[in-house]
């Protein structure tokens, strides 16, 4: 592929509800709603997918493929020539503030349930909540992993998630997201080796940022779109063009409504307010405005290959 080549990238972090549940420090949820995530969005997200003819890199968690339907869902991906890679084996937000040994545990039973369910080992990792330190990339180069995308330098999400987790303070709740240090915001916003410490370049993992635009740093993922509507995508798309990758990083609650059987978060998150159809005009907007400036669309591992 051409050096100059323009690429990018469509990524789902398959997190099921009980984890949007424990960011907004609610007890866990019952019922089918539970696994949503894979019974209802993966349907959706493969047909988006096939419509739009992109590739798509799943985050899967490992205690999720327990489920031999979750593990099936991921099976089939494969045949769409689709990614999974890890997203933890337990989705700790907490991650960073572990002992190594954990951390380590933590990336080698996701690793280990992939395979698993797959028969392909995993080679990309993201970290719950997008937050990672020197430890844990240090540890992704030790097991082997071929590149990290967890870095999310943007100032409007940091500022947002500080509040809001205040604000779930306030209220007598305990939200269990972590807030990333500010160094993040400091750091590369296009592929690069992590140096020390992770904001900086150096020699170690290639490091696949979330999308921010240029410029302002806006935040260029699922939940940004669907709330800005299909001209607001478009136009949060034209503000990527020029960086030599885009990496667009969603949520498969990002295809899912309060009709799906999300009414408990309906006061909590507003993007389960908008239907998922329109959501979805939203996603097709973004990725139809940047394969016509001229982006061709690969899966993660084949952009970090480039970037490496």
């Amino acid at each position: 592929m051409s050096e100059r080549a323009r690429l990018a990238a469509v990524s789902v972090d398959l997190d099921e509800i009980p984890n949007y549940f424990g960011i907004h420090g609610l007890g866990d949820p019952t019922g089918s709603c539970r696994t949503l995530v894979y019974d209802v969005a993966m349907e959706r997200l493969v047909a988006l997918a096939t419509e739009l003819d992109i590739p798509l890199t799943l985050f899967a968690i490992g205690r999720d493929l327990e489920r031999a339907e979750a593990a099936s869902q991921l099976q089939r991906a494969l045949t769409f020539g689709f990614e999974v890679a890890n997203h933890t084996y337990d989705h700790r937000y907490d991650l960073v503030r572990l002992e190594k040994s954990e951390i380590r545990r933590q990336i080698e039973m996701g690793t280990s349930a992939i395979e698993r369910a797959t028969g392909q080992r995993p080679v990309g990792f993201r970290a719950p909540g997008y937050t990672v330190n020197d430890v844990v990339l240090d540890t992704l180069s030790e097991v082997g992993m071929k590149y990290d995308s967890s870095v999310f330098p943007c100032p409007v999400y940091w500022l947002a998630k500080a509040v809001a987790m205040a604000l779930i303070s306030l209220r007598g709740r305990k939200s269990r997201s972590v807030q990333d240090g500010p160094g993040v915001l400091i750091a590369p916003t296009r592929p690069y080796r992590v140096g020390r410490p992770y904001w900086s370049k150096g020699s170690g993992i290639v490091e696949m940022p979330v999308q921010v635009t240029r410029g302002l740093r806006l935040p260029f993922i699922g939940t940004t779109l669907s709330m800005a509507g299909e001209r607001g995508a478009a136009g949060l798309a034209r503000m990527c063009v020029g960086e030599p990758m885009i990496n667009l990083e969603l949520h498969g609650i990002d295809v899912l409504d309060v009709d799906d059987g999300l009414q408990a978060l309906r006061a909590h998150q507003p993007d389960v307010r908008i239907s998922w159809k329109r959501k979805s005009g939203s996603l097709r907007a973004a990725v139809r405005g940047l394969r016509a400036r001229g982006y061709t669309f690969v899966t993660l591992r084949e952009a970090a290959l480039h970037h490496s």
